[in-house]
């Protein structure tokens, strides 16, 4: 069966439709839930007939110095992969997100959505709207999530993650009055966007390696029939008001200075300013490449990362 599309290492794609994933090391959920990095961690059902899962990492010591009432802010996350690969279990999501759990002193709560090509757009953004109910559903059922500060839950995500955060922010707004949560602010990092009009950056020599990896992950995520300028894609496109915009939550857009996808972060920062969202910010790490932090989880850009992002969730 020939093979219509590939990532190397990570996916193959064939004339058939059927899909072949190929999954670097993962953590498995252990029994005693235990970690010796200060964290303990177990995976959850979410939805059991759409195969939507997540894991849960809390602090093994557990106290919120900056809330008086004890409780933690919480952080949904969802992983990269061009909507097509990725999953929280990988090694390098784990260990980033227990350890960010340990030093935001947060709860995490870590999104397996499904994923493309078998399950287009938007169906990943509907599983990951639908984790922020059950996780408004489950806080009186499941003792992870006792001590969870509803009104105080961020949005964060990596690559496609980080496009899923703007649409599940979008949907969250809308629906604000039939959620029991509150969402405070948005962590995107190295957001994935596109458009069918090419940036500079993607139109630079030498760039046609990483143009035509990116129209690969589009073509196989977005809708049959659509191009670059579907609204999950290109982020102008969303019809969206000026009173909604007024509603917007804060966001922090993190860019990295070796990334092919900075320019496209750079522009979601600028049309979310252009849109007088109440707070943007942009914060880059200038010698490091695209979702450095799910590869060198140890390394001092990633420590630095963390402490970033917990700071900005404390100012909220």
């Amino acid at each position: 069966m020939s093979i219509v599309a590939e990532a190397p290492g990570f996916l193959q794609v064939f004339a058939d439709g059927s899909v072949k994933r190929f999954d670097p090391e993962i953590v498995h959920a252990s029994s005693d839930h235990q970690s010796s990095n200060g964290y303990k961690f177990k995976d959850v059902i979410i939805d059991p007939s759409k195969a939507i899962t997540g894991r849960i990492f809390l602090p093994n010591d557990h106290h919120s110095p900056h809330l008086s009432s004890g409780r933690l802010p919480v952080l949904v996350y969802f992983h990269g992969g061009g909507f097509c690969i990725g999953s929280t279990t990988w090694l390098g999501y784990h260990h980033f997100l227990g350890d960010f759990s340990v030093a935001s002193q947060s709860i995490v709560l870590s999104i397996d959505y499904r994923l493309a090509p078998e399950n287009r757009l938007p169906v990943a953004y509907d599983d990951c709207f639908y984790s922020l109910e059950w996780l408004s559903h489950q806080v009186s059922s499941e003792p992870w999530l006792a001590q969870a500060d509803l009104h105080r839950v961020f949005l964060s995500g990596d690559s496609a993650g980080g496009n899923i955060v703007h649409q599940v922010a979008i949907r969250a707004m809308r629906r604000n009055k039939a959620l029991d949560v509150k969402i405070k602010g948005l962590l995107s990092i190295h957001p994935y966007f596109g458009s069918e009009r090419r940036t500079p950056k993607e139109l630079a020599e030498g760039a046609e390696g990483h143009v035509s990896m990116n129209d690969m992950f589009w073509g196989l995520s977005i809708p049959k029939g659509s191009n670059r300028d579907y609204f999950g894609c290109n982020f102008e496109m969303q019809e969206v008001s000026v009173e909604e915009w007024s509603r917007f939550p804060a966001v922090v857009v993190y860019v990295a200075g070796l990334d092919f996808l900075k320019e496209r972060g750079v522009m979601y920062a600028e049309f979310l300013q252009s849109k007088r969202v109440k707070e943007v910010r942009i914060v880059e790490a200038e010698e490091e490449s695209h979702v450095f932090h799910v590869f060198y989880t140890q390394s001092e850009a990633t420590r630095l990362l963390q402490r970033q992002m917990s700071e900005f969730m404390k100012s909220y």
